[in-house]
């Protein structure tokens, strides 16, 4: 067995392949001048191998992971795993408006027929509980980053308070609340559009506390820094946050700073300044099962 990287996403690669004590090899992508890639893989496969990347930026990866699984399956490999700690495409799960398409059934279906297996970390799914769902036809493995985020709350000097910014995000603040045994609450959102929201806090008072806001993605940012703008009126001393998936589109980092925030923590799943958790021995764990 050995692990496949890229070079967008290498030093996690290669913490995954020390974890598994299992050879570390690079595929190498050229990108021509008018965007077309050229993917060209390491000769003298194994029977298995691990595609590692995270799916951020994800219209140019599936081509190339595409490329790459023809060239891997011509080469002899018989399994193949995909590792995505970040797993693009799975929010869109219904058609809202006619003529929409559902990309989560969709490019589910097709990373099924890719690979053997796929693996990834607390993905974006809101109407379905499995990700066998979203990806029926291969073993689809769905981890969750909470018992590593609790462990580094857990070192903190002073205890927080834990704050989902919305109702989507309880799952995780509740999971990590009860591991760490901090006190945790979940604010009120009402979206207007990708980066106008309105966040209602929870009536509870907040004036000195340390506040840490968690959530699974911070994509525009516009979420979590409402919720810190509304947490600095309430007179929280300070407010941090950390997330799952470091997305951070466009202008979301100095968005997140307007409002005050202190700390941006984060999981590796996307290559970020703001990682101080590796998911890693998570991962290593779950391709031994």
């Amino acid at each position: 067995m050995q692990i496949l990287g890229f070079k967008d996403y290498h030093n996690q690669g290669k913490r995954l392949a020390k974890a598994l004590a299992i050879e570390y090899l690079e595929v190498a992508i050229h990108h021509f001048p008018d965007g077309e890639s050229k993917v060209t893989l390491p000769n003298n496969l194994d029977n298995e191998v691990i595609f590692c990347r995270s799916m951020d930026h994800p219209n140019d990866k599936l081509i190339e992971l595409f490329l790459a699984c023809e060239v891997a399956r011509q080469q002899g490999v018989r399994h193949i795993t995909l590792v995505a700690p970040y797993l693009c495409y799975m929010r869109q799960d219904n058609a809202f408006n006619p003529g929409e398409a559902v990309s989560q059934k969709t490019i589910g279906r097709w990373l099924g027929q890719l690979f053997d297996r796929v693996i990834t970390v607390d993905p974006h799914l809101h109407r379905i509980n499995d990700l066998n769902q979203a990806i029926p036809n291969a073993e689809a493995i769905s981890l969750s980053a909470t018992t590593l985020m609790a462990a580094f709350l857990a070192n903190r000097p002073n205890p927080p308070v834990l704050l989902g910014p919305d109702s989507e995000s309880e799952q995780w603040v509740k999971t990590i609340a009860e591991q760490t045994g901090l006190e945790w609450q979940v604010a009120g959102k009402q979206r207007h559009g990708d980066r106008n929201v309105d966040i209602m806090l929870p009536d509870i008072n907040f004036k000195d506390r340390i506040i840490v806001i968690v959530d699974d993605v911070a994509s525009t940012g516009r979420t979590i820094a409402q919720a810190a703008k509304a947490l600095h009126q309430s007179g929280a001393q300070t407010v941090n946050c950390l997330v799952t998936h470091p997305l951070f589109a466009d202008d979301a980092e100095q968005v997140l700073t307007n409002a005050c925030i202190n700390h941006i923590w984060s999981t590796d799943s996307i290559d970020h300044d703001s990682n101080v958790i590796q998911l890693a021995p998570l991962l290593a764990e779950a391709i031994k099962y």
